[in-house]
């Protein structure tokens, strides 16, 4: 079975606890997601299952078809475009938000699979994947740092310090030293041993609170929301814009995430990945849940010592053996996992040395999607700054000629995705 990954033992060892770590960083997301869909209407109960099994499907089949370590599951962000603003502010109903996301993804794969997906890749300069990169490096510190309860929103400030005086962020910094001592030990599986001793820690003291329960149980309504897709309103203009907006969000996230976790994939691998992101996007409709993404928190089993599509297929079992220990899920705290997200995150940041910090006009569109990205919670209105400011900065320092007419078109699509947020 290993012979596709050509693999001994103790590099399988690496794969499988590098997966192992991505799954519990990623984690979360099945009862973050479910929490988030359950505002736009959809049933908590139901939707649970769509998250897991399209975290299954998308995993091993990135993992076995790309060869590429990589989690694919429903995206932070996405969701909440989603729910918050399908649903709440164009008020469309849920159905018909997975109608829309069915034909964002449909409009993918048309990219995909097609001249543009290697023309976008292609055109798109190094500052700027170098600021996706950096900047998604900020925004998981900014998730492990609020995950852990080390900061909180202030009564004057957006930010501050939490108290150090709640149990909880005590158990963060425990946590946090603990992984930073095992990794700089080089101990393999670091991030995946201070999860478990946290865990353990964790409960003893009774530190977990667990206030969602779900079970197998509720697999048999699941049909209930499966191929629930609403067409109706496909003419109508708030349908159209949704698309439009959504299809922006899924082609250039995914291409800026898969280019950020996999820099030194070859071109063939990146693209495999990246057309199977979009199929399994497309997919995620179908299975009544959120449009899936390449989940940044891949980069936590990367570091592990992740190469192969074994590390992705690794998280997909432990998303099926999930499905039966959905209970015990939520007696693992989140100072538990913080740490190996904040780690994670400050070894992506390292990427700003690349930076050409001599020329004003190159670092500076980069430099919005270091800052926009986690300041703004969304990977893909980050980006979306970045590419529109990348040619003015350019043309106004008298630099066209770096300019291609391709990146003046994605920088022209980026400004309309950003005017149609505005009239959205």
């Amino acid at each position: 079975m290993f012979q596709k990954w050509n693999l001994n033992k103790i590099e399988m060892k690496r794969e499988i606890l590098a997966g192992t770590t991505s799954f519990f960083a990623i984690s979360y997301i099945i009862m973050v997601n479910t929490l988030i869909l359950s505002e736009a209407g959809m049933p908590k109960e139901l939707t649970i299952f769509g998250t897991i099994f399209i975290s299954i499907i998308g995993s091993l089949m990135i993992g076995f078809f790309a060869n590429a370590p990589i989690v694919l599951t429903t995206g932070m962000g996405v969701n909440s475009f989603f729910t918050y603003t399908l649903v709440l502010s164009l008020g469309l109903t849920w159905q018909q938000a997975l109608a829309v996301s069915f034909c964002a993804g449909v409009v993918y794969l048309v990219v995909a699979f097609t001249r543009l997906s290697k023309l976008f890749a292609e055109v798109v300069p190094e500052t700027l994947k170098t600021g996706i990169t950096v900047g998604i490096g900020f925004f998981l510190v900014l998730i492990g740092l609020e995950k852990g309860h080390l900061i909180e929103q202030g009564a004057h400030t957006f930010l501050q310090l939490a108290s150090l005086k709640e149990p909880v962020t005590l158990l963060t910094l425990f946590s946090l030293f603990l992984t930073l001592v095992l990794y700089l030990k080089k101990i393999q599986g670091s991030f995946f041993i201070g999860i478990v001793i946290v865990t353990i820690v964790a409960n003893l003291l009774g530190l977990v609170n667990t206030t969602e329960h779900f079970s197998l149980a509720g697999i048999s309504d699941y049909s209930t929301i499966l191929f629930k897709m609403d067409f109706g309103p496909i003419l109508t203009k708030n349908f159209f814009l949704g698309v439009f907006a959504l299809s922006m969000i899924l082609i250039f996230e995914s291409m800026g995430l898969l280019k950020g976790l996999m820099p030194d994939a070859s071109e063939q691998q990146y693209l495999k990945a990246y057309r199977i992101t979009g199929f399994i996007t497309m997919l995620s409709a179908i299975f009544g849940t959120s449009p899936t993404v390449a989940a940044a928190e891949s980069a936590t089993g990367i570091e592990e010592g992740g190469k192969t599509g074994l590390t992705a297929i690794t998280s997909g079992i432990c998303f099926i053996f999930a499905l039966f220990a959905l209970p015990l899920l939520s007696y693992i705290p989140d100072a538990a996992l913080a740490p190996a997200i904040i780690i994670t995150g400050f070894l992506m940041i390292q990427q700003i040395r690349t930076l050409d910090f001599g020329d004003f006009s190159d670092y500076f569109p980069a430099m919005l999607m270091i800052v926009l990205i986690p300041f703004t919670m969304n990977i893909s209105d980050g980006m979306a700054f970045g590419f529109v400011a990348y040619p003015l900065t350019k043309w106004l320092a008298g630099k066209k000629s770096v300019l291609s007419l391709p990146m003046w078109i994605i920088s022209a699509l980026f400004l309309v995705y950003l005017i149609v947020n505005v009239v959205i």
